[in-house]
């Protein structure tokens, strides 16, 4: 190859990413991804009727403690096996094809598990399990619930794995750019994910059986496995094309155990960790209660009892890239996570009420869709403000981890306060709702100690991140 042409070729793999093209590609595949594997995070959550139905009636006697013991069982391996520190430190070591293929790998093969559980597996056999740090004390659980719970664990790996990976994807194509927008469009994406789950899974449950959104939710990330393919042939192609800026970036990228410990002595870190954690744990497991909510309290037959739960995320994706946008033009992002705090849990404390509308319902839906959309918009672009590139794998693990206690513990909680308010089979959801608006009034105080951090150490939460 003529010298001319070879230095042309390596001055336009050394400005592919400032290539918009190139970036939006990037961001399109890892964003298609993520969603999918949404889709499996929340496909059995607006199932929760359909499970706790007696088997005579096409259901499989689950009962509310069962339920939020799966759902919290996505975080069990990632708590409990410290498996999130390990996903951090591979994806800091190995780096994003390695890691992001392994996630996809991990998703697919507890999605398996879970299908095997729930569609082969016999729901009558039961074992005594005694677990009390999940609030389980001498209490007999399905065998195919703890087989579910098995798949959904290892799914959590992958699933949490997936996040971190393409997080740091995204800081890399975007750092200096339009990365809130990026990031904002990535969690559109995801809430679509979950859109899909919460309004698909009762229609198709409801209309064909109740294996049927589980098996779209196994094809889902089968599809997720072929897609990051793609991101890793175009990947390995920029590397073997452009030697020099491979090495550069693998020097920029080193990562050291120093750095992090640096790291983790900044207050800002610890406090948008516990931020992130408060936040969704008062947002998430909510969402998984909400589709039998709408049933036994605002009247919403079960097939589309889902479809309200669903105007939270679909309202999120309009409005969490709109969000990254004027983060990224305007700043303000502690202001923002305070204001998104706030109408989280004046919505949450509302659902509390003895107020029995539909349409206050869908209300308080769409207020809350907003909410969703605000806090995800500033919150992900505000960590590599605190947190330098090269421990941005590791840290994103530490985040997650804190999160997934809350994401484990709250839906066993729910469970079990909603079992104990539940009288000849009504379900009294006052009591579940105090506790998640508890965990939001405490999320609006750490956004406020937040903000007064940012100005005393100049994190540059408040400044925007597009540099003009």
């Amino acid at each position: 190859m003529p010298h001319f042409l070879i230095e042309m070729t390596q001055t336009i793999h050394r400005k592919l990413n400032e290539s918009s093209a190139a970036r939006w590609t990037v961001l399109f595949i890892v964003s298609v991804v993520m969603m999918m594997g949404y889709v499996v995070a929340k496909e059995m959550s607006p199932l929760q009727y359909f499970l706790e139905l007696p088997q005579s009636e096409g259901g499989l006697g689950w009962s509310s403690s069962e339920f939020g013991l799966f759902i919290g069982s996505r975080g069990f391996f990632n708590v409990y096996l410290l498996m999130l520190f390990v996903s951090g430190v591979i994806l800091d070591k190995t780096g994003v094809r390695f890691a992001g293929m392994l996630s996809c790998v991990l998703m697919l093969v507890g999605t398996a598990i879970d299908y095997y559980a729930i569609v082969i597996a016999s729901p009558v056999p039961a074992t005594e399990v005694t677990f009390p740090t999940l609030g389980l004390d001498h209490t007999m659980v399905k065998d195919q619930v703890l087989m579910s719970a098995f798949g959904f664990a290892v799914f959590g790996i992958g699933y949490e794995l997936c996040g971190i990976t393409v997080s740091k994807v995204i800081v890399k194509w975007f750092s200096g750019k339009e990365m809130a927008l990026a990031m904002g469009i990535q969690v559109a994406f995801a809430r679509l994910g979950t859109a899909l789950a919460l309004l698909g899974g009762p229609v198709l449950a409801n209309y064909y059986q109740l294996s049927t959104p589980i098996l779209v939710g196994l094809f889902s990330v089968g599809l997720a496995v072929v897609i990051y393919l793609i991101y890793c042939a175009m990947d390995r192609k920029l590397d073997k094309a452009s030697v020099t800026d491979n090495k550069e970036e693998k020097k920029a990228e080193k990562f050291s155990f120093k750095g992090l410990l640096t790291t983790l002595r900044r207050p800002g870190f610890w406090l948008i960790t516990l931020l992130c954690m408060l936040y969704y744990s008062a947002l998430y497991p909510f969402l998984d209660f909400a589709t039998k909510l709408m049933i036994t309290k605002y009247g919403v037959s079960p097939g589309w009892a889902g479809g309200i739960s669903s105007i939270l995320p679909f309202t999120s994706i309009i409005l969490t890239p709109l969000f990254g946008g004027v983060y990224d033009g305007v700043g303000k992002g502690a202001s923002i996570m305070i204001l998104g705090t706030a109408m989280l849990t004046v919505v949450l404390m509302v659902f509390a009420l003895p107020l029995h509308s539909s349409l206050l319902a869908v209300a308080l839906m769409l207020i809350l869709g907003v909410a969703f959309s605000l806090l995800p918009s500033v919150l992900w672009p505000a960590v590599p403000k605190i947190v330098p590139e090269q421990q941005l794998g590791s840290a994103y693990s530490i985040i997650y981890y804190i999160q997934n206690i809350g994401l484990m513990l709250v839906p066993i909680i729910i469970g079990n306060v909603l079992d104990k308010n539940t009288v000849n089979g009504v379900v009294d959801y006052t009591a579940a709702m105090w506790v998640f608006s508890a965990i939001g009034a405490m999320a609006i105080v750490v956004s406020a100690f937040l903000l007064v951090l940012d100005k005393k150490y100049h994190y540059g939460l408040q400044s925007p991140n597009v540099k003009y």
